[in-house]
């Protein structure tokens, strides 16, 4: 349930329009897409090996509770992690099977499918903002309908209901598997689209600083005792340049040591 909710707004930094807006240089200046595409070129052709390897997680840990327990030794386990990664990932994984704390950690035993169910949420609960508006960054209707259909019910709906009531189908991993079989040069052309619409769209936009911007809370940036910042006193990007001042200052002061 909660990972449906982080998961989703963690996909939005990757977003070609997100970075044209928000990845900026001290400047002032727009990432280059240069950048992002080098980006999707490095990657994209390997995305599947994420998928493949969330889900070797998952079938291990079923596996593991499935052996026999006269069959449970330390050799055995480590055996059977090794099959699990080469049926699943096509060969041994980069990131051992047996370093995922989720698997040695009893509090979070028969857990790591969320992550991958909740990454299906994200690219379905995507495309349906995407097919309905057009765009999802910065959209005014998609906060409001996170809120009214994955916020405020809390834990009183189901996971897989929540995605139904908002998306209209049942969850599946179609949307998560459209993503992955896009062609690089396809997606290149439309991350380029929408990172030159989101360019256009702050050119023609009238200068805002976000002098503004209330969050209904207060950040107070804190170093031990001493308060750096409270946004309840000079709002929260007044706070937020305090702070800088005071990571500068430290660096600097590191610095001629």
């Amino acid at each position: 349930y909660a990972e449906n909710q982080s998961m989703f707004l963690d996909s939005l930094v990757g977003d070609a329009a997100w970075r044209a807006k928000y990845a900026k240089s001290l400047d002032g200046k727009a990432i280059p897409f240069e950048i992002i595409e080098e980006g999707i070129r490095a990657t994209h052709p390997f995305a599947v090996f994420q998928l493949r390897a969330m889900l070797s997680v998952s079938y291990f840990e079923k596996a593991l509770y499935e052996l026999p327990e006269e069959e449970i030794t330390a050799e055995n386990i480590q055996k059977l992690a090794d099959e699990i990664e080469v049926k699943i990932q096509g060969g041994f994984s980069p990131r051992p099977l047996l370093s995922v704390p989720h698997l040695i950690s009893d509090e979070a035993s028969c857990y790591y499918q969320g992550y991958t169910l909740a990454e299906m949420s994200v690219h379905q609960t995507r495309s349906y903002f995407k097919n309905k508006y057009g765009f999802i960054v910065d959209n005014p209707n998609v906060g409001p309908s996170l809120t009214s259909v994955y916020w405020e019910c809390g834990n009183s709906r189901p996971f897989l209901h929540l995605v139904k009531d908002l998306t209209g189908k049942e969850l599946s991993g179609n949307d998560w598997i459209s993503v992955l079989q896009e062609n690089v040069e396809d997606k290149i052309a439309r991350e380029k689209k929408e990172y030159d619409e989101m360019i256009e769209k702050e050119k023609n936009q009238c200068d805002d600083d976000g002098s503004d911007l209330d969050l209904e809370m207060t950040v107070r940036f804190v170093d031990g005792d001493e308060v750096i910042a409270d946004s309840s006193q000079i709002g929260l990007l007044g706070a937020c340049k305090e702070f800088e001042k005071f990571v500068d200052g430290r660096i600097a002061a590191q610095a001629s040591a």
